[in-house]
């Protein structure tokens, strides 16, 4: 693409400020600084990349994964206000989902050892993986807040945390899972996904875009019930008090 074509693509960020002001929605501001910040954002990362794949040194490929792991960590821990110690339980699910993932995909041979496979496949890994945690997150503080009268009879019955907050568990790993199980079942009928159509227009062969995107698709939904399920071992104690009443969540 050239930089004029890259230039004349500001006409579709145009269109959506025009019409932010026509509703009178106040996204204008906010439009203009996601514009800007993603553009500076993906022009440095496309220079620190172009290093790393220079030089392909172990040592660099994992200071990228765990600035990677550190700031999805942050911003998934904003879904999880009200609820002590969710920063470092976000940061070792997306730690164990994300060696768990490439231990496979190096070990069984479907990606080579190299920077240029690794960094972007966990990076659409671990950028999923946040995703699923800020949902899994959200609906269990609603529903643990809607089943509090059954979560307090069941602890009052004699039963443990886990044993109490049970249900709450699986319908919030449920509802994380979601868009992943949505997008499989959709995918090649009603979107062309982003890796798969970028390949296409690279030139890649049509078949051989579609293998990388499957192995995309399998991963993320992997790494998504992964996530989901150890999200919710770590955290469900996080509702309770010491003394074992359930917390009331902001």
């Amino acid at each position: 693409m050239s930089t004029v074509a890259l230039v004349c693509t500001l006409s579709f960020i145009g269109i959506a400020i025009l019409l932010s002001k026509w509703q009178k929605l106040g996204l204008e501001k906010d439009i203009l600084i996601g514009t800007v910040r993603s553009a500076a954002q993906l022009l440095l990362i496309g220079y620190v990349l172009q290093y790393v794949f220079h030089n392909n040194h172990p040592a660099l490929i994992a200071v990228i994964l765990l600035i990677m792991i550190g700031i999805a960590s942050m911003n998934a821990a904003g879904r999880a206000k009200g609820l002590q110690g969710g920063r470092w339980r976000i940061a070792v699910t997306l730690s164990v989902t994300e060696t768990l993932t490439m231990s496979l995909l190096l070990g069984l041979g479907i990606i080579p050892p190299v920077s240029q496979y690794i960094i972007p496949v966990s990076g659409i890994t671990i950028g999923s993986s946040m995703v699923v945690c800020g949902l899994f997150f959200n609906q269990l503080k609603r529903e643990a807040d809607a089943s509090r009268g059954e979560i307090e009879t069941w602890l009052a019955l004699g039963a443990t945390a886990r044993q109490a907050v049970q249900e709450v568990l699986k319908r919030s790993v449920r509802f994380s899972m979601i868009p992943t199980v949505d997008t499989m079942k959709t995918i090649g009928l009603v979107q062309l996904p982003g890796m798969m159509t970028g390949m296409i227009i690279a030139g890649t062969s049509p078949i051989e875009a579609v293998k990388y995107q499957l192995l995309i698709m399998f991963t993320l939904t992997s790494s998504a019930a992964v996530t989901s399920i150890l999200l919710g071992l770590l955290s469900y104690r996080m509702l309770f008090t010491e003394d074992m009443r359930l917390r009331y969540l902001k």
